[in-house]
């Protein structure tokens, strides 16, 4: 499928796709996005010493590695487990041209996020580990459970498939007791689907270009 570098609002990257004419993230500002959806409203919300986080859509891997320099600052979280599931892993040369990285100490480590093989727990630092899983969200099952959710697959009038009521529900197998799930959208039939799961959920302020996203939580 045709890929298209777009630079957003804030002056980082995205991918644009002409044939679902759909972006990876936020045209107003991916960074901007990434960091409010993900690290604010669902990283910076665990408190716990030791934490699992599971991502749908590795995509560019800007959300582990924004997960991964908010961790090295943290001193209420001294272990990551991150598994991140991606059915169409980027080239090479597309990731060479991200411009995630504002130094060569983040360039390294936004290198070492892309370089380590898939499928299996690497350790990126000191009680960060990765496991890069290429699989399709459907049919996903893990025998670990995870304190928190990035649900970033395409919008879901783009693939409605990963937005039903049956994959909210795994979702939510998978989660442990107060655990969150978190998402840019906040269609009406999304937090409704995710109601259905079993979750409690919540609409909350949204990042740049966007009124309101959604979290929701295992109670």
């Amino acid at each position: 499928m045709k890929k298209e570098f777009f630079k957003t609002h804030d002056g980082s990257y995205t991918l644009f796709l002409p044939q679902m004419n759909e972006t990876y993230h936020s045209k107003f500002g991916a960074v901007n996005e990434a960091v409010h959806v993900f690290i604010q409203a669902g990283f910076l919300q665990l408190k716990k010493p030791k934490v699992k986080i599971l991502e749908i859509g590795f995509g560019t891997g800007l959300n582990v590695f924004l997960t991964l320099k908010k961790f090295l600052t943290q001193k209420n979280i001294n272990e990551v487990f991150f598994q991140s599931l991606e059915k169409f892993p980027l080239d090479t040369e597309i990731i060479s041209k991200l411009n995630y990285h504002t130094n060569e100490k983040e360039k390294e480590l936004f290198n070492r996020i892309h370089r380590v093989e898939w499928n299996k727990e690497i350790q990126i630092t000191e009680g960060f580990f990765l496991q890069k899983q290429q699989a399709d969200l459907l049919g996903f099952n893990a025998e670990t459970s995870f304190d928190l959710v990035y649900f970033d697959a395409f919008a879901p009038d783009k693939q409605p498939e990963l937005w039903t009521v049956d994959v909210f529900r795994n979702m939510y197998k998978h989660l442990n007791p107060e655990g969150i799930l978190v998402t840019y959208s906040a269609k009406g039939q999304v937090r409704r689907n995710m109601i259905e799961a079993g979750f409690t959920v919540e609409r909350i302020p949204g990042p740049p270009g966007k009124r309101e996203m959604l979290r929701a939580i295992k109670k």
